[in-house]
């Protein structure tokens, strides 16, 4: 990323994702002996394309973010149906490395919240590394 392109990228960006959960987001889909409720890994692929989205018309051609740490509280348990609304935030920048503050609701109630650390990359050098580490 040229210096240029860094100076697009500044805290204050933000986005929103909608989304009705499924029953395939839901602990039971995992376990059927479990509850049918939004499970924490669904919440936190929420969170990380929220983040993934909001920075994306930001990025320069051939760049892309991946998640690099996730630090999130999962507050509340809610059940397949509901509609949860996932907010992220850029609160830091630090050369390629990104921090979002993210929360998820649903009916005017916290979910779960926390931060998205990403780093930006380009897609080339990405699927490089990915390529080096198939399993053969």
């Amino acid at each position: 990323m040229s210096p240029a392109d860094e100076s697009k990228i500044e805290p204050g960006i933000e986005g929103t994702l909608e989304r009705v959960v499924k029953p395939e987001w839901t602990l039971t889909y995992f376990d059927p002996k479990l509850p049918g409720v939004f499970s924490t890994p669904s919440m936190i692929a929420l969170m990380e394309m929220t983040t993934s989205h909001a920075i994306a018309p930001f990025l320069p051609p051939g760049a892309l973010t991946v998640g690099t740490r996730i630090e999130v509280d999962h507050l509340r348990a809610v059940p397949a149906g509901v509609t949860a609304v996932s907010k992220a935030k850029l609160v830091e920048v630090n050369g390629r490395r990104l921090i979002f503050e993210v929360e998820v609701s649903s009916g005017g109630s916290t979910i779960g919240r926390g931060f998205v650390h990403r780093a930006i990359v380009t897609h080339e050098r990405f699927q490089g590394i990915v390529s080096g580490k198939q399993m053969k």
